[in-house]
């Protein structure tokens, strides 16, 4: 359903269950294919945590098969961005666990997720763990949030992995001493972005010291029409509400794109580092840690919500049931992702499909017109063959 953007649970019935669906499901795995009410009525019983766990393995596997090395920053570190977006809206209370929101008298109730996401150069955005913000019950004094969700999901992140190299790209709510204190316990690397009414202290000194220090400037882009103004300041202390002492690095990048006929654009940048800053790191830092934040934004929530995933639709209305079709979801994603920028794709149909859109339709009607026996299924699986990735 996810992997042909279906866009919805009752598709399943008019369009894969034919028999050559049937056929073809039978020769993959065995079985039929369920009723839509049927999958529904199963995936609402489902641990929720061991379908999280399912999610996670993918992403592990590509890890412990060395497919995403070429993508680590400084040779050693993955990406990590961590975001909430929203997935669900109500006109009245769902669940005991909704959040509410009242706007000039009306109150809307909401679920929404915090997500960490594997991102890389090449656009690859893969779930890697899932928390899910909600309150424990009805009228709690204090509802639960973004930044709550976070402290939770970066335990279970640590736990689950507990010597991978982490680096952490984070917007403008993460800058905060609970955080850098999590990242140092944690022994992570971070980039998260600053705002200029955020962290005062930070701010004023990064202002004062900046213009003492030579910049650093490259041009880069189509023609070299783009320049890269870098600017740092290390060592700055930071005490935080806990009067925890943190000692941070700021960084600023202004970019400038010379387009023809038009005025140039500049856009600014500016992030805390928990690495030192140097002549040698400070572009790979800000180009292919820091600027990959938006990936988990572009590649994975604006995809999923509007590229036929149908990320904010309601698949069942079950509590227990909307997570694990968001998992489900999350697990269509990094194989569609797998499929899309692999060169076996690229090699067997050079001239493309247009958009992810026409691959996934071309998916479903191969789905349904498959004219394959099993014989020549099994030939398949037993050909081995090597795919390749776009390079960062």
């Amino acid at each position: 359903m996810f992997l042909c953007r279906m866009e919805a649970r009752r598709q399943i019935n008019w369009l894969l269950r034919c028999p050559q669906g049937h056929d073809l499901f039978q020769t993959l795995f065995g079985c039929g294919i369920a009723h839509g009410d049927t999958m529904n009525a199963v995936f609402c019983r489902l641990d929720v945590a061991q379908v999280q766990e399912c999610v996670t393995v993918l992403v592990e596997r590509l890890i412990d098969s060395k497919v995403l090395y070429p993508y680590r920053v400084l040779g050693r570190y993955y990406l990590i961005a961590v975001d909430g977006t929203g997935i669900l809206t109500f006109s009245q209370r769902h669940c005991p666990y909704c959040l509410t929101k009242t706007h000039n008298g009306k109150t809307l109730y909401y679920h929404h997720v915090l997500e960490a996401k594997l991102v890389c150069p090449n656009g690859f955005a893969f779930s890697v763990m899932s928390e899910f913000i909600e309150n424990p019950g009805e009228n709690v004094t204090k509802q639960d949030c973004e930044l709550k969700a976070f402290y939770r999901l970066a335990k279970r992140l640590k736990k689950r992995f507990p010597r991978l190299p982490i680096f952490l790209l984070g917007d403008g709510l993460f800058p905060n001493g609970t955080v850098f204190h999590l990242c140092r316990k944690y022994q992570w690397g971070a980039m998260i972005t600053l705002k200029d009414d955020q962290l005062a202290s930070i701010n004023e000194e990064f202002n004062a010291l900046v213009p003492l220090m030579h910049p650093l400037v490259q041009y880069t882009g189509k023609d070299a029409a783009t320049a890269q103004t870098f600017r740092w300041v290390n060592d700055i202390d930071y005490s935080d509400t806990g009067r925890r002492h943190h000692r941070v690095h700021v960084v600023e990048c202004i970019e400038t794109k010379n387009r023809k006929e038009k005025e140039p654009k500049t856009t600014r940048f500016k992030w805390i580092s928990l690495f030192p800053l140097t002549q040698d790191n400070v572009i790979e830092l800000c180009n292919q840690g820091g600027r990959q934040r938006w990936r988990i934004e572009n590649e994975g929530f604006n995809v999923q919500k509007n590229g036929g995933y149908e990320l904010e639709h309601a698949y069942t209305n079950n509590e227990n049931g909307m997570k694990v079709y968001y998992f489900l979801l999350q697990i269509a994603c990094i194989l569609a992702q797998l499929i899309e920028k692999g060169d076996l794709l690229t090699r067997l149909f050079k001239k493309g499909f247009g958009s992810a859109k026409n691959f996934a339709f071309r998916l479903l009607e191969a789905t349904r017109n498959a004219l394959l026996t099993p014989q020549d299924y099994q030939h398949m699986l037993d050909t081995r063959i090597q795919i390749r990735f776009h390079p960062p």
